[in-house]
Protein backbone atom coordinates (compact mmCIF):
# COMPACT_ATOMS: atom_id res chain seq x y z
CA UNK A 1 0.00 0.00 0.00
CA UNK A 2 0.95 3.72 -0.75
CA UNK A 3 0.13 5.27 2.69
CA UNK A 4 -1.72 8.38 2.44
CA UNK A 5 0.76 10.41 4.40
CA UNK A 6 3.84 11.64 2.17
CA UNK A 7 6.75 10.83 4.39
CA UNK A 8 9.97 12.94 3.47
CA UNK A 9 13.10 13.32 4.45
CA UNK A 10 15.35 16.17 3.65
CA UNK A 11 19.36 14.97 3.36
CA UNK A 12 21.88 17.30 1.57
CA UNK A 13 21.73 15.87 -2.27
CA UNK A 14 25.03 17.16 -3.52
CA UNK A 15 24.78 18.33 -7.19
CA UNK A 16 22.88 16.72 -10.12
CA UNK A 17 23.21 16.90 -13.87
CA UNK A 18 22.32 20.20 -15.55
CA UNK A 19 18.25 20.34 -15.49
CA UNK A 20 17.65 17.26 -13.32
CA UNK A 21 13.52 17.10 -12.91
CA UNK A 22 11.03 13.87 -12.43
CA UNK A 23 7.72 13.81 -11.05
CA UNK A 24 5.55 10.65 -10.11
CA UNK A 25 1.61 10.48 -10.19
CA UNK A 26 0.06 7.64 -8.11
CA UNK A 27 -3.38 7.88 -8.79
CA UNK A 28 -4.47 11.31 -7.19
CA UNK A 29 -1.04 11.59 -5.27
CA UNK A 30 1.79 12.91 -6.83
CA UNK A 31 5.06 14.13 -5.93
CA UNK A 32 6.92 16.75 -8.45
CA UNK A 33 11.19 16.28 -7.30
CA UNK A 34 13.53 19.19 -8.78
CA UNK A 35 16.99 18.97 -8.44
CA UNK A 36 19.38 21.81 -9.52
CA UNK A 37 17.50 23.42 -12.23
CA UNK A 38 18.06 26.59 -14.11
CA UNK A 39 15.53 28.56 -15.86
CA UNK A 40 17.78 29.55 -18.17
CA UNK A 41 19.54 27.22 -21.14
CA UNK A 42 23.05 26.31 -20.88
CA UNK A 43 25.17 25.60 -23.91
CA UNK A 44 24.71 22.13 -23.34
CA UNK A 45 21.22 21.36 -21.86
CA UNK A 46 17.75 23.22 -22.14
CA UNK A 47 16.18 25.14 -19.73
CA UNK A 48 14.06 23.50 -16.94
CA UNK A 49 11.02 23.10 -17.91
CA UNK A 50 7.49 21.24 -16.58
CA UNK A 51 3.40 20.91 -17.21
CA UNK A 52 0.98 22.30 -15.28
CA UNK A 53 0.80 18.60 -13.45
CA UNK A 54 -0.85 19.68 -10.24
CA UNK A 55 1.16 17.32 -7.53
CA UNK A 56 0.40 17.08 -4.08
CA UNK A 57 4.05 18.23 -3.02
CA UNK A 58 6.61 20.26 -4.93
CA UNK A 59 10.25 19.94 -3.78
CA UNK A 60 12.75 22.23 -4.75
CA UNK A 61 15.77 22.91 -3.69
CA UNK A 62 16.71 26.48 -2.62
CA UNK A 63 20.15 27.48 -2.79
CA UNK A 64 19.42 31.08 -4.23
CA UNK A 65 16.56 31.38 -2.15
CA UNK A 66 16.72 35.35 -1.79
CA UNK A 67 19.27 35.84 -5.06
CA UNK A 68 17.78 37.09 -8.63
CA UNK A 69 21.07 36.54 -11.18
CA UNK A 70 22.15 39.37 -13.96
CA UNK A 71 21.86 38.10 -17.46
CA UNK A 72 23.81 35.18 -18.20
CA UNK A 73 25.37 36.38 -21.65
CA UNK A 74 27.04 39.60 -19.43
CA UNK A 75 28.03 37.01 -17.38
CA UNK A 76 29.74 34.69 -20.25
CA UNK A 77 31.83 38.04 -21.62
CA UNK A 78 32.99 38.82 -18.63
CA UNK A 79 34.44 35.42 -17.84
CA UNK A 80 35.69 35.13 -21.40
CA UNK A 81 37.42 38.87 -20.80
CA UNK A 82 39.10 38.30 -17.51
CA UNK A 83 40.73 34.42 -18.34
CA UNK A 84 41.86 36.06 -21.63
CA UNK A 85 43.34 39.54 -19.92
CA UNK A 86 45.12 37.11 -17.13
CA UNK A 87 46.93 34.32 -20.12
CA UNK A 88 47.84 37.77 -22.13
CA UNK A 89 50.14 38.67 -19.44
CA UNK A 90 51.74 35.44 -18.72
CA UNK A 91 49.35 33.99 -16.01
CA UNK A 92 47.62 31.00 -14.67
CA UNK A 93 44.12 31.02 -14.28
CA UNK A 94 42.27 28.48 -11.89
CA UNK A 95 38.49 27.26 -12.51
CA UNK A 96 37.71 25.19 -9.79
CA UNK A 97 34.24 23.19 -10.96
CA UNK A 98 31.84 20.59 -10.00
CA UNK A 99 32.71 17.41 -12.25
CA UNK A 100 29.39 17.83 -14.29
CA UNK A 101 27.23 20.46 -15.42
CA UNK A 102 29.67 23.30 -14.72
CA UNK A 103 33.04 22.01 -15.93
CA UNK A 104 31.54 21.33 -19.50
CA UNK A 105 29.28 24.16 -19.82
CA UNK A 106 32.74 26.34 -19.31
CA UNK A 107 34.84 23.91 -21.52
CA UNK A 108 32.46 24.42 -24.73
CA UNK A 109 32.32 28.67 -23.32
CA UNK A 110 36.40 28.18 -23.76
CA UNK A 111 36.79 25.83 -26.55
CA UNK A 112 34.69 27.88 -28.70
CA UNK A 113 36.17 31.28 -27.73
CA UNK A 114 39.86 29.67 -28.11
CA UNK A 115 38.49 28.23 -31.69
CA UNK A 116 37.35 31.80 -32.92
CA UNK A 117 40.42 33.92 -31.27
CA UNK A 118 42.41 31.55 -32.16
CA UNK A 119 44.59 31.55 -28.81
CA UNK A 120 47.18 28.69 -28.36
CA UNK A 121 47.02 29.02 -24.73
CA UNK A 122 46.97 25.38 -23.25
CA UNK A 123 43.82 24.72 -21.10
CA UNK A 124 43.72 21.66 -19.01
CA UNK A 125 41.12 19.95 -16.98
CA UNK A 126 41.79 17.39 -14.06
CA UNK A 127 40.81 13.94 -15.39
CA UNK A 128 38.79 11.24 -13.24
CA UNK A 129 35.27 11.88 -12.20
CA UNK A 130 35.22 14.88 -14.80
CA UNK A 131 36.77 12.76 -17.33
CA UNK A 132 33.82 9.98 -17.08
CA UNK A 133 31.37 12.93 -17.32
CA UNK A 134 32.89 13.64 -20.62
CA UNK A 135 32.45 10.14 -21.37
CA UNK A 136 28.83 10.15 -20.86
CA UNK A 137 28.09 13.64 -22.99
CA UNK A 138 29.88 11.95 -25.59
CA UNK A 139 27.19 8.90 -25.63
CA UNK A 140 23.86 10.27 -24.81
CA UNK A 141 24.30 13.08 -27.28
CA UNK A 142 20.69 13.25 -27.41
CA UNK A 143 20.09 14.10 -24.23
CA UNK A 144 21.80 17.70 -24.57
CA UNK A 145 19.99 20.68 -26.51
CA UNK A 146 19.25 21.34 -30.21
CA UNK A 147 22.32 23.24 -30.72
CA UNK A 148 24.70 20.64 -29.73
CA UNK A 149 23.16 18.03 -31.74
CA UNK A 150 23.38 19.73 -34.83
CA UNK A 151 26.93 20.19 -34.71
CA UNK A 152 27.04 16.66 -34.05
CA UNK A 153 27.03 15.89 -37.85
CA UNK A 154 30.01 17.76 -38.33
CA UNK A 155 32.00 17.09 -34.74
CA UNK A 156 31.01 15.73 -31.33
CA UNK A 157 31.34 19.01 -29.16
CA UNK A 158 33.00 17.00 -25.89
CA UNK A 159 35.56 16.27 -28.30
CA UNK A 160 37.77 18.82 -27.45
CA UNK A 161 40.34 20.31 -29.90
CA UNK A 162 41.93 22.37 -27.61
CA UNK A 163 41.49 21.36 -23.95
CA UNK A 164 43.58 18.35 -22.79
CA UNK A 165 44.16 16.29 -19.82
CA UNK A 166 46.17 17.94 -16.78
CA UNK A 167 49.28 16.23 -15.19
CA UNK A 168 49.76 17.61 -11.62
CA UNK A 169 53.03 17.23 -13.21
CA UNK A 170 52.18 20.34 -14.68
CA UNK A 171 51.74 22.51 -12.11
CA UNK A 172 54.94 24.22 -11.91
CA UNK A 173 55.10 24.46 -15.29
CA UNK A 174 56.23 28.26 -16.77
CA UNK A 175 53.67 30.31 -18.87
CA UNK A 176 50.01 30.85 -18.83
CA UNK A 177 47.61 28.12 -18.93
CA UNK A 178 44.38 27.37 -17.97
CA UNK A 179 43.47 24.77 -15.32
CA UNK A 180 39.80 23.13 -14.37
CA UNK A 181 39.99 21.43 -11.20
CA UNK A 182 37.70 19.55 -8.52
CA UNK A 183 36.21 20.35 -6.28
CA UNK A 184 34.05 23.40 -6.71
CA UNK A 185 34.95 24.72 -3.29
CA UNK A 186 38.36 24.45 -2.62
CA UNK A 187 38.44 22.47 0.21
CA UNK A 188 40.41 19.31 -0.74
CA UNK A 189 41.54 17.46 -3.63
CA UNK A 190 43.36 18.88 -7.01
CA UNK A 191 42.02 22.58 -6.77
CA UNK A 192 42.98 23.12 -3.36
CA UNK A 193 46.10 21.77 -4.64
CA UNK A 194 46.78 23.73 -7.34
CA UNK A 195 45.47 26.82 -5.60
CA UNK A 196 48.20 26.65 -2.84
CA UNK A 197 51.41 26.71 -5.44
CA UNK A 198 49.72 29.56 -7.24
CA UNK A 199 48.06 31.66 -5.28
CA UNK A 200 51.07 33.09 -4.13
CA UNK A 201 51.54 34.86 -7.01
CA UNK A 202 50.16 38.07 -8.31
CA UNK A 203 50.03 37.08 -12.27
CA UNK A 204 47.38 34.51 -11.37
CA UNK A 205 43.93 34.45 -10.82
CA UNK A 206 41.26 31.96 -9.62
CA UNK A 207 37.67 32.13 -11.19
CA UNK A 208 34.90 30.51 -8.29
CA UNK A 209 31.92 30.00 -11.20
CA UNK A 210 29.49 28.62 -8.22
CA UNK A 211 28.55 28.81 -4.41
CA UNK A 212 30.59 28.16 -1.43
CA UNK A 213 29.43 26.71 1.18
CA UNK A 214 30.95 28.44 5.14
CA UNK A 215 33.92 27.18 6.53
CA UNK A 216 35.50 26.12 2.66
CA UNK A 217 38.31 27.80 1.52
CA UNK A 218 36.33 29.10 -1.43
CA UNK A 219 34.49 31.09 0.96
CA UNK A 220 37.23 32.54 3.20
CA UNK A 221 38.87 34.06 -0.60
CA UNK A 222 35.39 35.32 -1.76
CA UNK A 223 35.46 37.22 1.85
CA UNK A 224 38.59 38.71 0.97
CA UNK A 225 40.90 36.62 2.77
CA UNK A 226 44.58 37.25 2.13
CA UNK A 227 46.24 34.56 4.28
CA UNK A 228 44.37 30.92 4.50
CA UNK A 229 45.92 28.82 7.47
CA UNK A 230 45.83 24.95 6.71
CA UNK A 231 45.71 22.19 9.24
CA UNK A 232 49.22 21.38 9.44
CA UNK A 233 49.95 25.28 9.95
CA UNK A 234 50.75 26.06 6.90
CA UNK A 235 50.10 29.24 5.79
CA UNK A 236 49.12 30.25 1.73
CA UNK A 237 49.08 33.99 1.00
CA UNK A 238 46.69 34.99 -1.34
CA UNK A 239 47.92 37.69 -3.66
CA UNK A 240 46.15 36.18 -7.20
CA UNK A 241 43.25 37.95 -7.97
CA UNK A 242 40.06 36.15 -7.03
CA UNK A 243 36.97 36.58 -9.61
CA UNK A 244 33.25 35.15 -8.53
CA UNK A 245 31.02 34.87 -11.35
CA UNK A 246 27.99 32.42 -10.70
CA UNK A 247 27.69 29.98 -13.47
CA UNK A 248 25.70 27.65 -11.24
CA UNK A 249 23.34 25.07 -12.29
CA UNK A 250 20.62 26.39 -9.56
CA UNK A 251 17.93 28.16 -10.28
CA UNK A 252 17.36 31.92 -8.54
CA UNK A 253 14.84 33.29 -6.63
CA UNK A 254 13.02 34.04 -9.58
CA UNK A 255 12.82 30.66 -11.24
CA UNK A 256 11.68 29.12 -8.19
CA UNK A 257 8.63 31.32 -7.76
CA UNK A 258 8.11 30.64 -11.58
CA UNK A 259 8.23 26.81 -11.42
CA UNK A 260 5.81 26.76 -8.72
CA UNK A 261 3.41 29.13 -10.96
CA UNK A 262 3.81 26.78 -13.49
CA UNK A 263 3.49 23.62 -11.60
CA UNK A 264 0.37 24.54 -9.05
CA UNK A 265 1.57 22.15 -6.60
CA UNK A 266 -0.33 21.56 -3.37
CA UNK A 267 2.28 21.99 -0.85
CA UNK A 268 5.97 23.10 -1.35
CA UNK A 269 8.67 21.29 0.50
CA UNK A 270 12.32 23.26 -0.27
CA UNK A 271 15.54 21.62 0.80
CA UNK A 272 18.89 22.13 0.13
CA UNK A 273 19.18 25.94 1.21
CA UNK A 274 20.22 28.25 4.12
CA UNK A 275 17.82 28.10 7.20
CA UNK A 276 16.98 32.19 7.23
CA UNK A 277 16.87 32.31 3.15
CA UNK A 278 14.70 29.42 3.10
CA UNK A 279 12.52 30.97 5.84
CA UNK A 280 12.10 34.41 3.53
CA UNK A 281 11.20 32.48 0.65
CA UNK A 282 8.90 30.33 2.73
CA UNK A 283 6.98 33.65 3.42
CA UNK A 284 7.34 34.95 -0.21
CA UNK A 285 5.38 31.67 -1.07
CA UNK A 286 3.04 31.45 0.96
CA UNK A 287 2.16 34.98 0.61
CA UNK A 288 1.84 34.91 -3.35
CA UNK A 289 0.39 31.17 -4.02
CA UNK A 290 -1.66 30.95 -0.53
CA UNK A 291 -0.41 27.08 0.07
CA UNK A 292 1.45 25.53 2.29
CA UNK A 293 5.73 25.66 2.21
CA UNK A 294 7.70 23.39 4.55
CA UNK A 295 11.41 24.06 5.65
CA UNK A 296 13.13 20.63 7.16
CA UNK A 297 16.33 20.40 8.18
CA UNK A 298 18.49 17.59 7.34
CA UNK A 299 17.36 14.57 8.19
CA UNK A 300 14.15 16.03 9.36
CA UNK A 301 11.06 13.57 8.81
CA UNK A 302 7.99 16.25 7.29
CA UNK A 303 4.47 14.29 7.30
CA UNK A 304 2.21 15.94 4.56
CA UNK A 305 -1.53 14.54 4.48
CA UNK A 306 -2.78 13.41 1.11
CA UNK A 307 -6.18 12.44 0.56
CA UNK A 308 -6.35 8.65 -0.72
CA UNK A 309 -4.98 5.58 -0.20
CA UNK A 310 -3.46 3.85 -3.59
CA UNK A 311 -3.28 0.02 -3.08
CA UNK A 312 -0.07 -1.53 -5.14
CA UNK A 313 0.40 -5.24 -5.99
CA UNK A 314 3.98 -6.29 -5.24
CA UNK A 315 5.01 -9.26 -7.81
CA UNK A 316 5.59 -12.42 -5.87
CA UNK A 317 9.14 -12.88 -7.56
CA UNK A 318 10.11 -9.73 -5.97
CA UNK A 319 9.05 -10.44 -3.08
CA UNK A 320 10.76 -13.72 -2.91
CA UNK A 321 14.19 -12.01 -3.99
CA UNK A 322 13.31 -9.11 -0.90
CA UNK A 323 12.64 -12.20 1.63
CA UNK A 324 16.24 -14.04 0.22
CA UNK A 325 18.15 -10.83 1.05
CA UNK A 326 17.10 -10.69 4.10
CA UNK A 327 17.80 -14.38 4.89
CA UNK A 328 14.09 -15.05 5.15
CA UNK A 329 13.60 -13.69 8.25
CA UNK A 330 9.89 -12.34 9.36
CA UNK A 331 8.97 -8.08 9.15
CA UNK A 332 9.95 -6.05 11.96
CA UNK A 333 7.38 -3.11 12.34
CA UNK A 334 10.56 -1.14 14.20
CA UNK A 335 12.89 -1.55 11.26
CA UNK A 336 11.63 -0.55 7.56
CA UNK A 337 12.61 -2.72 4.90
CA UNK A 338 13.13 -0.70 1.59
CA UNK A 339 12.11 -2.95 -1.64
CA UNK A 340 13.31 -1.94 -4.96
CA UNK A 341 11.15 -2.15 -8.07
CA UNK A 342 9.92 -0.65 -11.10
CA UNK A 343 6.63 0.63 -10.88
CA UNK A 344 4.04 0.02 -13.41
CA UNK A 345 0.72 1.02 -14.63
CA UNK A 346 -1.81 -1.17 -16.46
CA UNK A 347 -5.46 -1.91 -16.99
CA UNK A 348 -5.71 0.67 -14.43
CA UNK A 349 -3.89 -1.56 -12.01
CA UNK A 350 -0.94 -0.46 -10.36
CA UNK A 351 1.85 -3.16 -9.46
CA UNK A 352 5.44 -2.96 -8.32
CA UNK A 353 7.94 -5.57 -10.45
CA UNK A 354 11.90 -6.30 -10.83
CA UNK A 355 13.19 -4.83 -14.01
CA UNK A 356 13.31 -8.20 -15.36
CA UNK A 357 9.66 -8.80 -15.10
CA UNK A 358 8.98 -5.17 -16.53
CA UNK A 359 10.96 -6.20 -19.48
CA UNK A 360 8.96 -9.34 -19.97
CA UNK A 361 6.07 -7.48 -19.85
CA UNK A 362 6.93 -4.58 -22.24
CA UNK A 363 8.19 -6.77 -24.63
CA UNK A 364 11.66 -5.18 -24.63
CA UNK A 365 15.60 -6.21 -24.21
CA UNK A 366 17.34 -5.28 -21.41
CA UNK A 367 20.32 -3.32 -22.30
CA UNK A 368 23.85 -3.85 -20.34
CA UNK A 369 26.19 -1.27 -20.72
CA UNK A 370 30.37 -2.08 -20.10
CA UNK A 371 33.37 0.02 -19.88
CA UNK A 372 36.56 -0.59 -20.92
CA UNK A 373 39.91 1.04 -19.63
CA UNK A 374 43.37 0.23 -21.07
CA UNK A 375 46.62 -0.01 -19.04
CA UNK A 376 50.01 -0.17 -20.27
CA UNK A 377 52.28 -2.70 -17.92
CA UNK A 378 55.69 -2.76 -18.41
CA UNK A 379 56.47 -7.19 -18.49
CA UNK A 380 58.72 -8.84 -20.28
CA UNK A 381 57.11 -12.51 -19.14
CA UNK A 382 54.73 -14.13 -21.11
CA UNK A 383 51.09 -13.52 -21.19
CA UNK A 384 49.79 -16.15 -19.11
CA UNK A 385 52.68 -15.46 -16.56
CA UNK A 386 51.54 -12.08 -16.57
CA UNK A 387 48.00 -13.39 -16.31
CA UNK A 388 48.94 -15.87 -13.20
CA UNK A 389 50.69 -12.33 -11.30
CA UNK A 390 48.46 -10.33 -11.96
CA UNK A 391 45.43 -13.17 -11.23
CA UNK A 392 47.30 -13.65 -7.82
CA UNK A 393 47.36 -9.61 -6.97
CA UNK A 394 43.55 -9.79 -7.26
CA UNK A 395 43.42 -12.48 -5.12
CA UNK A 396 45.12 -11.02 -1.87
CA UNK A 397 43.40 -7.42 -2.46
CA UNK A 398 39.96 -8.40 -3.04
CA UNK A 399 39.43 -11.26 -0.40
CA UNK A 400 35.94 -10.29 0.04
CA UNK A 401 35.82 -11.26 -3.50
CA UNK A 402 35.47 -14.25 -5.84
CA UNK A 403 38.09 -13.50 -8.23
CA UNK A 404 37.87 -16.40 -11.43
CA UNK A 405 40.39 -17.56 -13.36
CA UNK A 406 38.38 -18.13 -16.74
CA UNK A 407 39.84 -20.84 -19.11
CA UNK A 408 40.01 -18.00 -21.98
CA UNK A 409 42.75 -16.51 -20.13
CA UNK A 410 40.60 -13.80 -18.47
CA UNK A 411 39.89 -12.73 -14.95
CA UNK A 412 36.70 -11.81 -13.35
CA UNK A 413 35.26 -10.28 -10.82
CA UNK A 414 31.85 -10.10 -10.09
CA UNK A 415 31.04 -8.64 -13.96
CA UNK A 416 34.63 -6.86 -13.71
CA UNK A 417 36.57 -8.56 -16.38
CA UNK A 418 40.56 -8.11 -16.77
CA UNK A 419 42.34 -9.41 -20.04
CA UNK A 420 45.79 -9.11 -21.23
CA UNK A 421 47.86 -8.72 -24.39
CA UNK A 422 51.14 -8.44 -26.32
CA UNK A 423 52.10 -4.61 -26.93
CA UNK A 424 55.63 -5.75 -27.88
CA UNK A 425 58.28 -7.54 -26.57
CA UNK A 426 58.78 -5.24 -22.98
CA UNK A 427 55.09 -3.98 -22.81
CA UNK A 428 51.68 -5.60 -21.94
CA UNK A 429 48.18 -3.85 -22.80
CA UNK A 430 45.54 -4.79 -20.13
CA UNK A 431 42.05 -4.05 -20.76
CA UNK A 432 39.68 -3.90 -17.86
CA UNK A 433 35.93 -3.97 -18.28
CA UNK A 434 32.70 -3.37 -16.04
CA UNK A 435 29.25 -2.85 -15.94
CA UNK A 436 27.76 0.46 -14.32
CA UNK A 437 26.61 -1.67 -11.23
CA UNK A 438 29.98 -2.57 -10.55
CA UNK A 439 31.65 1.00 -10.95
CA UNK A 440 33.50 1.33 -8.03
CA UNK A 441 34.97 -2.29 -8.16
CA UNK A 442 35.60 -1.37 -11.88
CA UNK A 443 37.59 1.77 -10.61
CA UNK A 444 39.22 -0.28 -8.27
CA UNK A 445 40.58 -2.70 -10.06
CA UNK A 446 41.78 -0.08 -12.40
CA UNK A 447 43.47 1.84 -10.09
CA UNK A 448 45.78 -1.45 -8.85
CA UNK A 449 46.92 -1.98 -12.51
CA UNK A 450 47.39 1.28 -12.70
CA UNK A 451 49.61 1.93 -10.03
CA UNK A 452 51.70 -1.61 -11.10
CA UNK A 453 51.87 0.30 -14.77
Amino acid sequence: MVDSELEIKAYYAGHVLGAAMFWIRVGSQSVVYTGDYNMTPDRHLGAAWIDKCKPDLLISESTYATTIRDSKRCRERDFLKKVHECVARGGKVLIPVFALGRAQELCILLETYWERMNLKYPIYFAVGLTEKANNYYKMFITWTNQKIRKTFVHRNMFDFKHIKPFDKGYIDNPGAMVVFATPGMLHAGLSLQIFKKWAPHENNMVIMPGYCVQGTVGHKILGGAKKVEFENRQVVEVKMSVEYMSFSAHADAKGIMQLIQYCEPKNVLLVHGEALKMEFLKEKIKEEFSIECYTPANGETCVINTPVKIPVDASLSLLKAEAKKYNAQPPDPKRRRIIHGVLVMKDNKISLMNVEEVCKEAGINRHVMKFTSTVKLEDSDPVIRTTEKLYNLLQEKLTDWNVVLQESGTISVESVDVSIEDLNEQHKKVFVSWTNQDEDLGSYVLGLLQNMG
